[in-house]
Order: C-alpha cells, then sequence, then structure tokens
C-alpha cells in the first residue's frame, strides 16, 4: 500500500509475470484519507479578562450601585411622607404635651420632642407636604419657563437669543439667595411666595442648558433635511428639536429639586416661609437652634433629613448626567 500524490491510500495488488516472479499491481482502490477529516474544534472560552455576560438585565447595574439605589429610597420615602403622611406617624404634629417636653430620642419619640412636648418626627413628616409640595412648585416654574426661553433663544437666534441671554446672565449675576429674598420682598411671606421665588431665581439654570442642547441638535443632518423639504418651523421645533433636546434639561431636574429645598429651608429658617406653628423643615431647625445644648436633636434631626433628601437628589441628578439623560 502506497501513498499517492493526490493524498489517496493505494492498495497494491500482487500479480505474476511469466517468469514466475510476483510484482506489484498498480491498479489502486482508492479510499478517502482519514486525515482529511477536518479536526473537532473546540468550544470559544471566554478570555479571564473578559467582562461577565449580563444575564438579568438591570439587576446586576442596581446591584453594583448601592449608592443610587439608597439615593432613590431616600427621595421615594420624602415623597410619600409628602403626599401620604398620615401613613407614616399617628401623632398630631401641633398637639402639645406638657407631659413630655424636651424628651429625647426614644421608642415612642423617634427623633424626641420640642419645649412644648410636639413630637419632632411628626412635625417632620408633614413638614415634608408644606417644604415638598413648595419644592416641586419651584422646580415646575422654572423647569417651564427656562426651557422654554431657552428653546425660543435656541431656535430662533438674531436680536431675541441676545435679549434672552442677557436677561439670563442678570439672573446669574445675582446670588440665588439674595434674588429670591428680594423676590420675597416684593411678593409677600409665605409658602407660594417663596417657591415662586425660588422657581424664578432658578429659570437661567434652565434656560442656558436648553439653549446649548437646541444649539446642538439644529445642526444635525435630519433637521436640515426636515427644512429642506419645507417642513414648518414650528414643526421642526416641537416634533424634532424639543424631543432631542430635552434629556440634559431633565437630568438636571433632580439636582434643581435639592438646591430648592436648600432655598425654601434657608428661607423658612430666616423667617420668609411659613408662620409658626407649621412644621415647615427649615423652620423646625430654627426653633431648636436656641436649644443645641439642651436639646439638639431639635435642629439636628430635621436637618440631617433636610441633608440627605438633598444629597439623595444631587446623586440621582449625578447618574442621569452620566448616563446621558433619562432612558
Amino acid at each position: 500500500m502506497t501513498i499517492d500524490s493526490d493524498r489517496t491510500l493505494v492498495a497494491e495488488t500482487a500479480v505474476a509475470d511469466p517468469a514466475g516472479a510476483q510484482v506489484a499491481d498498480p491498479v489502486p482502490a482508492t479510499v478517502p484519507e482519514l486525515a482529511a477529516t477536518p479536526p473537532l474544534i473546540p468550544p470559544p472560552v471566554d478570555s479571564p479578562d473578559a467582562p461577565p455576560r449580563r444575564r438579568f438585565g438591570a439587576l446586576p447595574s442596581l446591584v453594583s450601585r448601592p449608592g443610587l439605589v439608597l439615593a432613590v429610597l431616600v427621595v421615594a420615602l420624602a415623597v410619600a411622607w409628602c403626599f401620604v403622611p398620615g401613613l407614616f406617624t399617628w401623632k398630631d404634629p401641633y398637639l402639645p404635651d406638657s407631659t413630655a417636653i424636651l424628651v429625647g430620642p426614644s421608642a415612642e419619640h423617634l427623633f424626641g420632642t420640642d419645649r412644648l412636648g410636639r413630637d419632632i418626627y411628626s412635625r417632620t413628616v408633614h413638614g415634608a407636604v408644606i417644604t415638598l409640595s413648595a419644592t416641586l412648585l419651584a422646580v415646575a416654574i422654572a423647569f417651564v419657563i427656562g426651557t422654554v426661553l431657552g428653546a425660543i433663544a435656541g431656535f430662533v437666534g438674531g436680536a431675541v437669543e441676545l435679549v434672552i441671554m442677557r436677561v439670563v446672565d442678570v439672573l446669574l449675576s445675582v446670588p440665588g439667595l439674595l434674588l429670591t429674598m428680594v423676590v420675597v420682598s416684593a411678593l409677600g411671606y409665605g409658602t407660594i411666595n417663596v417657591a415662586i421665588a425660588v422657581g424664578v431665581s432658578a429659570v437661567a439654570n434652565f434656560a442656558r442648558v436648553m439653549r446649548a442642547e437646541v444649539l446642538r441638535v439644529v445642526q444635525a443632518d435630519y433637521i436640515e433635511a426636515a427644512a429642506s423639504i419645507g417642513t414648518p418651523r414650528l414643526t421642526i421645533l416641537t416634533h424634532h428639536v424639543l424631543p432631542n433636546s430635552l434629556s440634559s434639561v431633565v437630568s438636571l431636574v433632580p439636582l434643581q429639586f435639592g438646591a430648592s429645598i436648600l432655598a425654601i429651608a434657608a428661607l423658612g429658617f430666616l423667617g420668609f416661609g411659613a408662620p409658626p406653628p407649621e412644621p415647615e423643615w427649615g423652620l423646625l431647625v430654627s426653633e431648636g437652634r436656641d436649644l443645641l445644648a439642651v436639646a439638639p436633636w431639635i435642629a439636628l434631626l430635621p436637618g440631617f433629613v433636610i441633608l440627605a433628601v438633598v444629597l439623595s437628589s444631587n446623586r440621582i441628578s449625578r447618574e442621569l448626567q452620566h448616563d446621558g439623560g433619562i432612558r
């Protein structure tokens, strides 16, 4: 048996010649070569440096970011206090108790009591109704007015843009707290006026971001294509520019939510907000500032609630900006 040049096995058969000697018969019986069969390829093995495959959707992403989960829970709890405060406390935030004056935190009074015996935890929960309602109003005012002004400035351009942006520059040049105090002094004291003042002071932030996004979007090819086929400018603005410009503006809402809480609490602390005995968060801190040495929980625990909600709002906003806006 020999191997032919075309890589087939050749079986040699012996034949006899006239002289009586046996010679090999060159006529082969070909058999496919076994070595021609392709070798088995082992399945690919993931590299040890390759990232693990996701098998559970967004669950690993949330598990890997416990800070974001905690921030969402804190803000959700504060919003729940705002809408259903009776679900989290059964005590009357206005009812004094002469037998429990300046009692420290305990199982019965989680945040202790004040100089009149009122439960601080109950007043903090019910105070969320006042503070967060004013905050939502302020953010809504800033978002709507700022988005409209920024969209008009970026899309129309020219003298309209010049006038709007100069007004925005003036608003940005004045410190926010000072501007809110001026607006409150002009409108009068009260929670609603404080919310309006805080919203007006935040209009410039939304207007600048919205204008920048509109200027970016109007340079896209599909905007030029829509204009070239005769699409009305108002339709381009409402159907193409605005939907593609709102992501960064929406991601600014949680950040402004936290900043508005701080501003409203600061104005309440200074006496511009809700009058006593309303359990407004800034007013709660103000009521305990004279008793820090005797009963520090009166000011510190409501202040800790304000700090937790503000930091959680900032964490959510940072995550939205990192991901490029709302998905």
